[in-house]
């Protein structure tokens, strides 16, 4: 019996957010007479967070290493977009406008992760300098005014327009897109296959704990994947933005789990001075951190002006808030060593859902705020106190 009840409790202890999203999504699914899962509704949350999920997937790297944050992202956003937006404006290629873009951020990532890494400025005040700096220097290139985009080719590419979307290949022009189902459907047979390969490894290892969770979770997650696959298939099909994102998603599930810098990442935040003792260049380790996130960040610039068909002054305001929260309240530690990209994905699909749910039922900006915050704090919470039950 007392088995049992640990069993239950670890479960919850683990999949504590995925049943808070399941919930949220259910109070707003009878708050808004199911128009939250309208297919255009799902389409919207996607493309509305794009930034989110790709500037939480660069925060996280830099919260492994300590609880580290970057408060300078939403202006690096603003300003490589700026710049982007200026170039495509004189008429410049907008393969040229966006390569400058990336390395212009990837220059910023790198200056202000010299500072930390080796002048050992705290991150907090380098990227806050970042912040006041970055922004000035928008408004400095857009002088003030709204720049539009008119280059076609990038907002299809990117996610701006109304063509934004992957063709369908199957359809023969009607409004469902099958292209988009099927290719949803693929996802789900190609993660069912890992599965049962991870599940026979560990079996031959002697290492599996419970076939069955694995196997329901598989069910669930894989019905999810097509049942969404499913709704964009009812509204035009696959938002190129989606690309985007699980194109960073996979890269930097792979970095953190698979590779040497991943595991220096995490290694830095548990235990720093035991990880430069056993030879690791920790130094390197927070440069390219930052740097990582000055990259991820011009890429959200690029999806941002995309999106809105323009570049403003005011544009990425807030938008560290937001990748820094996803990471927190999907399981990332606040003194660092601890997160997945899983549980950014699941934060910032909780934050996306929460900010839209309130906007459809007319909910205020500044209540949103206030729920946010809620919801930031009750999950730092529960972090915290998790890590005093385990001392």
């Amino acid at each position: 019996m007392i088995m049992k009840v640990k069993a239950v409790g670890s479960f919850f202890k683990k999949y504590t957010m995925v049943l808070a999203l399941v919930a949220v999504a259910i109070f707003f699914s009878v708050t808004t007479q199911g128009k939250i899962l309208f297919p255009q509704n799902i389409n919207n949350l996607i493309s509305q967070n794009g930034y989110v999920f790709v500037l939480a997937a660069g925060m996280l790297c830099c919260i492994l290493t300590g609880g580290n944050i970057d408060l300078s992202v939403g202006s690096v956003v603003c300003f490589t977009g700026a710049i982007g937006a200026v170039m495509m404006q004189a008429g410049a290629n907008m393969w040229v406008a966006v390569a400058v873009m990336l390395v212009t951020g990837l220059a910023i990532g790198a200056f202000q992760g010299f500072w930390i890494a080796w002048i050992h400025v705290p991150p907090f005040i380098a990227t806050l300098a970042g912040m006041y700096t970055f922004r000035g220097l928008s408004n400095v290139i857009l002088q003030g005014y709204a720049v539009d985009i008119s280059n076609e080719g990038f907002k299809q590419v990117f996610g701006g327009g109304a063509n934004c979307y992957v063709p369908d290949f199957l359809g023969n022009g009607g409004a469902f897109n099958k292209t988009c189902l099927i290719a949803f459907i693929a996802v789900a047979v190609i993660y069912v296959l890992l599965t049962l390969r991870k599940l026979a490894v560990q079996k031959k290892m002697g290492i599996l704990n419970s076939m069955t969770v694995e196997i329901l979770r598989t069910v669930v997650l894989c019905a999810v994947i097509v049942w969404i696959g499913y709704k964009l298939a009812a509204y035009k099909g696959i938002p190129t933005v989606l690309l985007w994102i699980a194109a960073v998603l996979l890269v930097y599930n792979y970095v953190t789990n698979r590779t040497a810098v991943g595991r220096h990442l995490y290694a830095v935040g548990g235990n720093e001075k035991a990880t430069r003792l056993s030879g690791v260049n920790t130094r390197l380790v927070y440069f390219i951190a930052y740097a990582n996130m000055g990259l991820l960040a011009a890429l959200a610039g690029i999806l941002t002006v995309a999106r809105a068909t323009s570049a403003q002054p005011t544009y990425g305001q807030g938008y560290e808030m937001d990748a820094i929260a996803s990471c927190f309240i999907g399981g990332a530690s606040a003194y660092g060593g601890t997160g997945k990209i899983s549980g950014v994905i699941i934060g910032a699909t909780l934050m996306g859902l929460i900010n839209q749910g309130m906007s459809i039922m007319g909910i205020e900006a500044n209540y949103q705020r206030v729920v946010k915050g809620i919801v930031l704090l009750l999950a730092v919470m529960f972090d915290v106190l998790s890590k005093r039950e385990k001392r």
